[in-house]
């Protein structure tokens, strides 16, 4: 009943093959989107355990999964809600070292992750494996969304030139990661499917204690050490 979506597209998204790295606030109800749309595989990568600070947020897990690896917790749900598709759960810190393995036969990655240093390892190898990143990050509530298409728009590089310290700990209000994460979801859908515009080029700003939703217009930086010379994958 969806204009333009038709047994085609459904059929693109069950042959789609979606990474979602990080499976807390963000990865959880992408990840439940994702496989109530009958997306085919998806690969679930985390390497931490449930904890009871996490489930103000963490919609996946639940207080019988303490101590758990995120990734069965999730991996089990996610199945039962979904039976008919692949759920792969990899268990294992994302590095520079192993993130092309890690990511590799992946169609679209979807950004669950809770610190920019990350973020930037699996820009640069989206970037050079020429896949696209749906990036998303929550703080109290506020959120931002935007999709990376290498040689299309501008890179997470582009957006944030170098980063900023790491802060163990920061504000979160468990609605926003659902907001943003809800986002991902859609975009890594219209990525796969051909439908509608993706969020390139664009920065969504979604305000919750307002509720506003802005945008800001971004820009390839011609001289990114990271996107500067790609060509446009589509």
């Amino acid at each position: 009943m969806v204009k333009g979506w038709g047994e085609a597209a459904q059929l693109k998204v069950k042959s789609a093959r979606v990474a979602v790295i990080g499976v807390g606030g963000l990865g959880s109800p992408a990840s439940l989107y994702l496989a109530a749309s009958g997306i085919g595989y998806l690969r679930l990568i985390d390497c931490d355990t449930v904890d009871l600070s996490n489930l103000n947020r963490q919609i996946l897990h639940w207080s019988t999964d303490l101590g758990r690896p995120k990734v069965e917790s999730a991996a089990m749900k996610l199945t039962q809600l979904n039976p008919e598709i692949a759920v792969d759960p990899v268990n294992e810190a994302l590095t520079v070292d192993n993130v092309a393995e890690l990511l590799k036969g992946i169609d679209v990655v979807v950004d669950g992750l809770d610190n920019l240093q990350s973020r930037f390892i699996v820009n640069e190898a989206c970037v050079s494996l020429r896949i696209p990143y749906v990036y998303g990050a929550v703080y109290g509530m506020e959120g931002f969304l935007t999709t990376i298409v290498p040689g299309e728009g501008p890179c997470l590089r582009c957006i944030y030139p170098s980063a900023s310290a790491p802060a163990e700990a920061f504000p979160v209000v468990g609605t926003a990661p659902g907001v943003i994460g809800s986002l991902e979801a859609s975009e890594a859908l219209k990525l796969i499917t051909g439908i509608g515009k993706p969020a390139i080029e664009r920065l969504i700003i979604y305000d919750g204690e307002l509720m506003r939703f802005d945008e800001i217009a971004i820009k390839k930086d011609e001289g990114c050490p990271v996107c500067s010379r790609q060509k446009p994958i589509r």
